[in-house]
């Protein structure tokens, strides 16, 4: 089985890729990569994001024919992808960090500032919190609801159908922090920092 991080120059995935390779061990075939063939041939895609949600979608789209592949990928074939962080904020139809900026489109909804209330909550919401698992996902198999992951960012979804939200966390609000939707995953923390319960979740996925 072929898994593809996809590197498209959105800041460090080292710590995605290291995750992703000792939960695969020698069983899986993972690749770092923008080539649009390997992508199209894989698996599984896992779609990685650090910074803006403006600087993510513009590295997406300086890629020829990433976005399309992409989509054809998920959309058309109904493959299984994950994103993470700012990767699951893509999946929004439009975003408002710097400037207003389309997203993928994948799951209607938006991505807006977490109202800290007047400075009462810090931002970026930034280390541990608890999830409150809200309906059975399948990466979730065999994690306990109220597990603690961890979180770097200061923009959340909020998708329009409230069936796709499969875990919150409470920072300010109840702030979405994993969808899934048919084939397409998405966790606003970061498994790959999130001990052994993010590999566990990481594990899930892989064996999906």
């Amino acid at each position: 089985m072929n898994v593809t991080i996809v590197d498209y120059n959105s800041g460090n995935i080292n710590s995605v890729i290291n995750s992703f390779k000792e939960v695969a061990k020698d069983k899986v075939n993972i690749k770092v990569t923008s080539d649009l063939n390997k992508i199209k041939s894989s698996d599984k895609v896992v779609l990685p994001g650090q910074g803006s949600f403006k600087s993510c979608v513009d590295a997406l789209n300086s890629v020829n024919g990433l976005v399309e592949t992409l989509n054809e990928f998920a959309v058309t074939n109904k493959k299984p992808l994950l994103g993470i962080c700012v990767g699951l904020q893509m999946f929004a139809d439009i975003g408002y960090e710097e400037i207003e900026t389309k997203g993928l489109g994948w799951i209607s909804g938006k991505v807006s500032k977490i109202d800290n209330q007047n400075d009462k909550f810090k931002l970026p919401h930034i280390g541990w919190n608890e999830i409150s698992i809200i309906k059975e996902s399948k990466i979730f198999k065999d994690i306990k609801d109220k597990s603690h992951m961890y979180f770097l960012h200061s923009y959340e979804f909020i998708p329009e159908d409230k069936n796709v939200i499969s875990a919150t966390t409470d920072y300010s609000s109840n702030i979405v922090c994993s969808v899934e939707k048919e084939n397409i995953f998405g966790t606003q923390f970061h498994p790959e920092k999130s001990d052994k319960i993010g590999l566990k979740i990481i594990s899930n996925f892989i064996n999906l």
